[in-house]
C-alpha cells in the first residue's frame, strides 16, 4: 500500500487501510467454528425451566453435608490425587469394575471432548446420527475431524446397518437425545461388533431413567467406551462431573491426553461431593423412579392435549402437536414464564423437548398448554 511512510491526509487514510489489512491478516489464523448453543438460561425472575434436562430435585443429603464440612483452606491448594482416587474407587465399587477402567472429567462434555481428541484421528469420517446431541459436530469441526451424519429412520430410530461402512470411529447416545429413544442392547452390540477396528463411544447420559447400560460389554470389546454423568440422575449438573468406563488401555490413552491439556481438572468440592452422591444408592434409585413416574404421567397428560411423541427413556419427552406449530407453543409458553427446548432445524423444527420437572412444575405446564391448545 503506497503512502504508509508519508504524512498528511493520505497518510491517515493509508493508516486506516493498514489497520484493516492487519486485522484481516491475523483473522486468517483464527480457528472458527459454529459453537454449541445451550438452552436458554433465563435470569432475574422466577420461571419454570424445563429446557436443559436438569434434575428438579436436590442431590443426595450427604452432598450438602460434605460441602458444609469442607475446610476453606483447601481452596488454595490444587486438588490432590487421593481425592480423585476416592471418587474413582466409589464409582468402581458401584459399577463393579476396576478403578483403572475409569476416567473422570469435568462433566461428560469434557470427557467426550477429550475422547474426540484422543480416539478420532483417522482421515476417515466419524459416524453419528443426524438428530442427536448437537455438540458432536461442534467438536468434530473444532478438532478438524471428518464426520458423516447418519439419518435416523422415519420413527427417529438409529439404524445399526448404517454404521457398517469404513469409518474413523462411532459415537451415539443411548437413549438418544433429544428423542429419548432407547436402543436395545443387542442393537448396540451390533454396532460395536461391526466396528472392531475403531473406537465406539456410547454416550449414556440418560441411561438411569429406564434403560439398560451396555457397560457389561467393556469386558468383551476393548474398543468400547461408555460415558456417563452426574448431571442428570444424580442432580449435580452444577458440579460438572462426568466419567468414562472402558478397557484399561483406552483409559490410559485418555489420561495421557488429559494430562497434556490440564492435569488439575475436578475441584475439591466436586470430588468430595461426588463420593457422597455415589454412596447414597437408595436416594439415587428413589429419585430416578420419581422422575420416571412423573414422565409416565406426563405422557398421558400430553397425549390428551393432542401431542404425539416417541416413548422416552430420558428425563424429557420429545413432542409435537397435531395442529399447533412447535414454535408457536414455545413462544406462548415463554410468555407464561415456562421454558422448553425448541430447535429451528430440519426434521425437528416442529418438535419440542420438555424436561421432566417436579409435579408442581408439570401441573403448571399442563395448565398453560390447555389454554394454548384450547383443551
Amino acid at each position: 500500500m503506497s503512502g504508509w511512510p508519508g504524512n498528511g491526509p493520505r497518510q491517515e487514510i493509508d493508516d486506516l487501510d493498514r489497520e484493516a489489512y492487519m486485522k484481516m491478516k491475523w483473522e486468517e489464523n483464527v480457528r472458527r467454528v459454529v459453537p454449541y448453543i445451550p438452552g436458554e438460561q433465563p435470569g432475574g425472575r422466577s420461571v419454570i425451566k424445563l429446557n436443559t434436562n436438569e434434575n428438579p430435585y436436590p442431590p443426595a443429603p450427604g452432598v450438602a453435608e460434605r460441602l458444609a464440612a469442607m475446610e476453606a483452606d483447601k481452596m488454595r491448594l490444587y486438588p490432590a490425587f487421593p481425592e480423585q482416587t476416592q471418587l474413582a474407587e466409589a464409582l468402581a465399587q458401584h459399577y463393579r469394575i476396576k478403578k483403572e477402567q475409569l476416567f473422570i472429567g469435568v462433566g461428560s462434555d469434557d470427557v467426550l471432548s477429550l475422547a474426540f481428541m484422543t480416539f478420532f484421528q483417522s482421515d476417515r469420517p466419524v459416524l453419528f446420527p443426524d438428530i442427536t446431541y448437537s455438540f458432536y459436530d461442534v467438536w468434530a469441526d473444532l478438532y478438524r475431524i471428518p464426520y458423516e451424519k447418519k439419518a435416523l429412520d422415519e420413527n427417529f430410530c438409529i439404524r445399526p446397518e448404517d454404521y457398517r461402512q469404513q469409518n474413523g470411529g462411532v459415537i451415539f447416545p443411548n437413549p438418544n437425545a433429544p428423542t429419548g429413544i432407547l436402543m436395545k442392547p443387542d442393537e448396540v452390540e451390533q454396532i460395536i461388533e461391526a466396528n472392531r477396528d475403531v473406537v465406539v463411544i456410547v454416550d449414556e447420559a440418560y441411561i438411569d431413567f429406564g434403560g439398560t447400560s451396555c457397560l457389561p460389554l467393556i469386558g468383551k470389546y476393548d474398543n468400547l467406551l461408555v460415558v456417563q454423568t452426574f448431571s442428570k440422575s444424580r442432580s449435580m449438573a452444577g458440579m460438572r462431573i462426568g466419567y468414562a468406563m472402558g478397557n484399561e488401555k483406552l483409559i490410559g490413552y485418555l489420561n495421557d491426553v488429559k494430562y497434556s491439556v490440564n492435569s488439575y481438572t475436578l475441584n475439591y468440592a466436586a470430588l468430595e461431593a461426588g463420593v457422597e452422591a455415589v454412596r447414597d444408592v437408595t436416594y439415587f434409585k428413589e429419585h430416578c423412579k420419581r422422575i420416571v413416574d412423573t414422565r409416565e404421567r406426563a405422557e398421558k397428560e400430553l397425549a390428551a392435549l393432542g401431542f404425539t411423541f416417541p416413548k422416552s427413556y430420558g428425563n424429557f419427552i420429545f413432542v409435537s402437536h397435531r395442529k399447533i406449530p412447535a414454535k408457536e407453543i414455545f413462544e406462548r409458553l415463554k410468555e407464561n414464564d415456562i421454558y422448553v427446548r425448541y430447535w429451528n432445524k430440519a426434521r425437528i423444527d416442529n418438535c419440542l423437548r420438555i424436561t421432566i420437572g417436579t409435579e408442581g412444575q408439570m401441573k403448571a405446564l399442563y395448565q398453560a398448554l390447555q389454554k394454548i391448545c384450547g383443551a
